[in-house]
């Protein structure tokens, strides 16, 4: 673990997992759980509103051979106040990265994908490269003008079906942490709240000011952050690969992680080329 961080040690399968804490503008301690596994180069998984590390796994499994993989979860519907937006999220994610100097490639879905595009932006120095999979920052069709407070569960999971092509792939165990979370009220307003100040941080003409190396991973029938988006993500930053997954949805690590995996290895094929160029 990172110099700084409060390390539990404690070993989950073959990941290791401990915790990180950081801070935000409000000065409360907010602690990270840090999963961690491979050797190679440096890539860290950020997830979504209602993501968690474990939604990365399956691809993390399939890459780790050759990369030190990072999974970074900051309980963002337990933040609060002034840490509870897009700008403090990333602030966070920056102080984690920078407690090890080489720079990372940035996987995010969703919100992370956002917050990824963000690091990139304000600190170039930190990110090699980047991998978003239905990443915002453009374009976003969003549930959450209809959230609930307290929804009931029937109906929550109508609405994160909805992120999925292949509904069979909605995972029980999320839709019942994700209840659990949106039925107290701090945790429904977190979630207004982060989703917000996302939507209002059109990032425009700023995306080609990244020069990094960028891998898009869209799901061909994603509803949230559509093919467009991808299209002008692709149009925008210079330097991009743009790999569409067939019958799949706005969670592509999970509905298709194989394909997910093998797009990040042909990638990271392409940062070995590169290096071996230079």
């Amino acid at each position: 673990m990172s110099p700084g961080s409060d390390q539990l040690g404690l070993a989950i399968s073959d990941f290791k997992v401990g915790s990180h804490i950081l801070y935000g503008p409000e000065g409360t301690p907010v602690e990270a759980k840090v999963e961690q596994t491979g050797t190679g180069r440096r890539v860290v998984f950020l997830h979504g509103l209602v993501g968690l590390n474990d939604h990365w796994e399956d691809v993390v499994r399939s890459i780790r051979h050759r990369a030190a993989c990072e999974m970074l979860e900051i309980p963002l519907l337990s933040l609060r106040g002034e840490d509870c937006t897009i700008h403090a999220v990333t602030e966070m994610t920056i102080r984690y990265l920078s407690s090890n100097p080489e720079p990372s490639i940035l996987v995010g879905n969703s919100f992370g994908g956002h917050v990824a595009l963000r690091v990139a932006i304000e600190r170039p120095d930190l990110v090699a490269g980047l991998v978003l999979a239905g990443a915002s920052g453009l374009l976003e069709r969003t549930m959450v003008r209809e959230i609930q407070i307290r929804p009931s569960r029937e109906w929550l999971g109508e609405k994160i079906g909805e992120l999925f092509h292949d509904r069979s792939k909605m995972r029980e165990a999320d839709l019942d942490r994700a209840h659990q979370e949106l039925s107290v009220r701090g945790g429904a307003r977190a979630m207004v709240r982060l989703s917000r100040t996302a939507r209002r941080n059109h990032l425009g003409p700023k995306i080609s000011q990244i020069s990094c190396p960028t891998l898009l991973i869209w799901g061909r029938q994603d509803i949230v952050t559509p093919p467009e988006a991808a299209e002008e993500f692709h149009a925008k930053i210079p330097d991009t690969r743009l790999v569409w997954l067939e019958q799949c949805g706005h969670a592509p690590m999970i509905e298709c992680p194989g394909e997910f995996a093998t797009a990040m290895n042909g990638f990271l094929d392409e940062f070995d080329r590169r290096e071996n160029r230079s």
